[in-house]
């Protein structure tokens, strides 16, 4: 069977994007949604513990790599209200790890071993070195986010958006991890984009993720414009220049958010008109009205692209549940829905044991055998199938959105069926 798969390009670059950060330094929620428990009047049961990892304080600034961590604690404040898992409240230990190795293998052992976790649930981790802890402790790690290859390096560790490689403590295949073109075959099919710009620094991690970018607008045979500015001093008034001098639909960057807003507020100075400022994951927030609030042409041509539902579609009832839930938070993001839907998929797994007992390998047993997995319908299909050989080409699905003043992020089609028959290009994590 031929099913199609999550937009893991899209990830895997944002992912790549992010570390470049380093460099740079409602209505109501249906009772359904969550299982109530009927003894509420039963002596209180030990509880289910989990444990969540975010690298809370790090070098990439705070509050970056917090989504996913508010997002699942979100579920399980909701759930435990709602009598938490066959009458017994979840109790979640959270651990700053600092963005650094170090503080990750403390916060891996502490969780553990000392607390005795069952589960980690929606993992990021600027620098994950204690996964190959976790994988030999047999530890389930439910919805983490792939910042790094260790959610297609090491079994027990099951990546928000799936993995078909081997995980047998080899990175991919052989060390080659691959990714489609799946989003510039969508600004090209859906809006005739036919050159596109990609914008890094001269730094190796931001040049590395701007040669990895270029390869796939090649390969679906744009004409590519590259800008390289220096890291220190960077002239972002010359590179608006040049956009519109080559005319460019598409921009794609290699920079950190500081650095966006700064280029987005030099094209709007030189008067640059595109078709789509692409951007990832990570800055798919409600804070992009202020971020870019001197660039307002720029900020109306952000587009996102990710592997999950539109936190902002509250058409639908599983987003409408996050948004209720999550009411009183500063910002939303798309990683915190991301983060909600880790919890949620976890509270399915450890539903499914209660009758024989919540164990970690009774967790880690459901998550592994997940054939596409959708929280509800808030992710594209997530599978843990391991392929012994390397994708050439996949049929790969993507959720997209713009951003409109007054309007927020506004999803673009049916994330389900925009789906393409791209190939797989290989590269190093």
């Amino acid at each position: 069977m031929n099913r199609p798969r999550t937009s893991r390009a899209a990830e895997a670059l944002a992912a790549a994007a992010l570390l470049v950060l380093t460099a740079a330094c409602g209505s109501r929620l249906p009772e359904s949604d969550f299982g109530h428990d009927d003894r509420a009047s039963a002596p209180a049961r030990e509880p289910i513990r989990v444990g969540i990892v975010a690298s809370a304080t790090s070098p990439v600034g705070g509050g970056a790599l917090t989504g996913p961590r508010d997002g699942a604690k979100a579920w399980f404040d909701r759930l435990n209200t709602r009598g938490g898992i066959d009458g017994r409240r979840v109790e979640v230990h959270t651990c700053d790890d600092g963005g650094s190795g170090v503080g990750n293998n403390e916060c891996v052992h502490r969780l553990i071993d000392e607390e005795k976790v069952v589960a980690l649930v929606a993992t990021t981790a600027l620098d994950y070195a204690g996964a190959s802890r976790v994988s030999r402790a047999g530890v389930p790690d439910v919805g983490g986010q792939p910042i790094g290859a260790a959610y297609d390096t090491y079994p027990h560790l099951y990546g928000i958006h799936g993995s078909d490689a081997p995980r047998n403590g080899t990175p991919g295949w052989d060390g080659m991890l691959y990714g489609g073109t799946e989003v510039y075959r969508y600004f090209k099919r859906e809006h005739g984009a036919r050159t596109a710009a990609v914008v890094s620094y001269n730094q190796s991690a931001s040049a590395a993720y701007a040669r990895l970018v270029r390869r796939g607008l090649k390969a679906e045979g744009y004409k590519v414009v590259t800008e390289q500015v220096d890291f220190a001093l960077p002239n972002f008034r010359a590179v608006a220049a040049d956009l519109k001098q080559q005319g460019a639909d598409l921009v794609f960057d290699a920079i950190d958010a500081n650095g966006n807003a700064r280029l987005c507020r030099a094209m709007d100075d030189a008067g640059v008109r595109v078709t789509a400022k692409v951007t990832n994951v990570q800055n798919w927030t409600s804070a992009v009205a202020e971020d870019y609030k001197d660039a307002p042409h720029c900020r109306n041509a952000l587009w996102a692209t990710g592997s999950s539902r539109d936190y902002e579609d509250t058409a639908h009832p599983a987003v409408r549940a996050f948004r209720d839930a999550t009411k009183d938070l500063e910002t939303h993001s798309q990683w915190q829905l991301e983060g909600w839907a880790a919890a949620r998929w976890f509270t399915d797994a450890a539903t499914s044991c209660a009758r024989t007992g919540i164990t970690r390998a009774c967790v880690d047993g459901y998550v592994g055998r997940a054939r596409d997995y959708t929280a509800g319908g808030l992710l594209l299909p997530v599978s843990f199938e391991r392929s012994p050989e390397p994708p050439s080409t996949s049929r790969t699905c993507l959720s997209v959105a713009r951003w409109r003043d007054g309007g927020g992020w506004v999803a673009q089609g049916d994330m389900n069926r925009t789906c393409f028959e791209v190939p797989q290009l290989a590269y190093e994590p």
